[in-house]
């Protein structure tokens, strides 16, 4: 199979280009070439920059087409107005488009859309709705040949992120953890490498429609758990609630990374994943995650609670009256 990745190798395109070149096809990068321009030697590059132009694509086709760079809905209805003669266009979108949260979904329930939002600026309120209409504009051009993957929060090697990567790396660390309990509480995430790997096989059998893509089956105590085995650390779980992490200024998803209290996500970490799954989308044991995390991916400035901030906020917890 021919394959065409828009954007660079650097965390799925990067699983991406591993899943396709293992299973033996022909792949050709476009981006900027500013991306780990040192890895995949033997890959064709189109240096190129969807926003100043497609030109280096014309005249070209290829059996399928994997954007996982597509942000604004002009880009991407550019991009694949320019590969109308490709046989497929896989869009890489978000479970962000759905627009409420409450109450859990799956892949007919209503989208968000941009009311009076800018339709050509990123934001944290916009990009639900703009990856919405990236859908829509992949759609409209390749019809029946549009397939849409809508993954929950990626995670696993080369992470760049550092949400997921707070937790091995905290645990690893031992200690009082402190953590957002019930400690049964849902968590849903996704292993990079085998949303690439399903990905390149939904290609390769000419797959279309939508899906979502997460994991189902992860809650916060056995994250922690397969951590602490995983690591051989003494860490151990101080479980606090909601109403003690608001009522201190704990924010929500990135200093205390995958915590959700807004009511209207309480159904955020419970994604109906059924379509994927029938598929052929399966997930790996959560502790190679983890030990691929820890191993290949670092943590991040301003992402997860700092040693000082937990501390606070474990002597505050033990000492409320």
């Amino acid at each position: 199979m021919k394959l065409l990745l828009l954007g660079g190798p650097r965390f799925l395109g990067r699983a991406i280009t591993d899943a396709a070149l293992e299973r033996g096809h022909e792949l050709t990068f476009f981006n900027r070439g500013t991306t780990n321009p040192e890895l995949y030697p033997e890959v064709e590059r189109i240096v190129g920059d969807r926003k100043e132009g497609l030109d280096a694509l014309a005249g070209r086709s290829w059996d399928a087409v994997v954007d996982t760079c597509g942000y604004l809905p002009r880009d991407v209805q550019a991009s694949s107005t320019a590969l109308t003669e490709s046989g497929l266009y896989c869009f890489v979108s978000s479970i962000s488009v759905y627009a409420d949260f409450r109450t859990p979904v799956d892949e007919d329930s209503p989208l968000a859309e941009l009311g009076g939002q800018r339709d050509d600026d990123v934001t944290n309120e916009s990009y639900g709705a703009l990856k919405a209409l990236c859908e829509s504009a992949v759609r409209a051009t390749f019809a029946e040949h549009a397939l849409v993957v809508r993954p929950g929060l990626i995670v696993g090697p080369h992470d760049p992120t550092g949400r997921f990567t707070y937790w091995p790396h905290r645990v690893a660390r031992g200690g009082e953890v402190l953590a957002p309990g019930p400690s049964e509480r849902p968590t849903q995430v996704i292993d990079v490498r085998d949303l690439a790997e399903w990905t390149v096989a939904l290609c390769e059998e000419r797959r279309t429609g939508t899906y979502n893509a997460t994991h189902p089956g992860v809650t916060f105590s056995r994250l922690l758990e397969t951590c602490r085995d995983a690591t051989s650390s003494d860490a151990r779980a101080t479980w606090v609630t909601d109403d003690f992490l608001v009522g201190h200024d704990v924010g929500e998803w990135m200093e205390l990374p995958l915590w959700l209290a807004d009511p209207a996500l309480a159904a955020a970490d419970r994604v109906d994943v059924g379509r994927a799954v029938g598929a052929g989308l399966v997930f790996r044991p959560l502790e190679d995650t983890v030990r691929a995390a820890l191993a290949h991916a670092l943590t991040v400035a301003g992402v997860g609670l700092t040693g000082e901030r937990e501390s606070e906020l474990l002597e505050a917890w033990h000492g409320r009256s």
